[in-house]
């Protein structure tokens, strides 16, 4: 398992930036997660938004059921907050502050691992890929920053 600290993930952030990204793109990185989540041996579910369109959502055999209110809220924390959902979860801590100090519900948001914008050079956030199922959502994460590089090595 990963560890990230909040600095890290701002240059994660930053580096994960691509030039172009299409739904044809966010195909390749849906099955590229799949392929991580292997390497942990987690069943996960995984969905990919582009400009507010679900392009791509997948559960794996023996991804629990609750996976998908975590999509929805890890996914809703990226879209409103423009960061990593583990990001602003680290912020919130830095900060001493909740979700419920920044007028956010609980029911609604998960400032925790497995959110990532999707970063488009020169543009900002299109959309955002999330993932959900492992025990730990560090290894979400780790997942999920995985996958974006090697599809970034991958298009270079």
């Amino acid at each position: 398992m990963a560890k990230f600290d909040y600095e890290d993930l701002i240059t994660i952030e930053e580096r994960l930036q691509f030039s172009h990204f299409n739904r044809t793109d966010a195909f390749a990185l849906g099955m590229l997660v799949n392929e991580e989540a292997g390497k942990l041996g987690c069943p996960i579910a995984v969905e990919i938004v582009l400009n507010g369109l679900v392009v791509f959502r997948y559960f794996q055999d023996g991804c629990p059921a609750e996976s998908n209110q975590w999509l929805k809220r890890k996914r809703n924390t990226v879209e409103s907050q423009g960061i990593g959902s583990l990001r602003f979860g680290l912020m919130l801590e830095k900060n001493c502050q909740t979700l419920e100090d920044n007028k956010m519900d609980p029911a609604d948001h998960a400032p925790g691992g497995g959110g990532m914008p999707v970063l488009l050079e020169g543009t900002g956030m299109i959309g955002s890929v999330c993932v959900s199922g492992c025990p730990n959502h560090l290894d979400d994460q780790e997942i999920v920053v995985n996958a974006m590089t090697r599809l970034l090595e991958n298009q270079r």
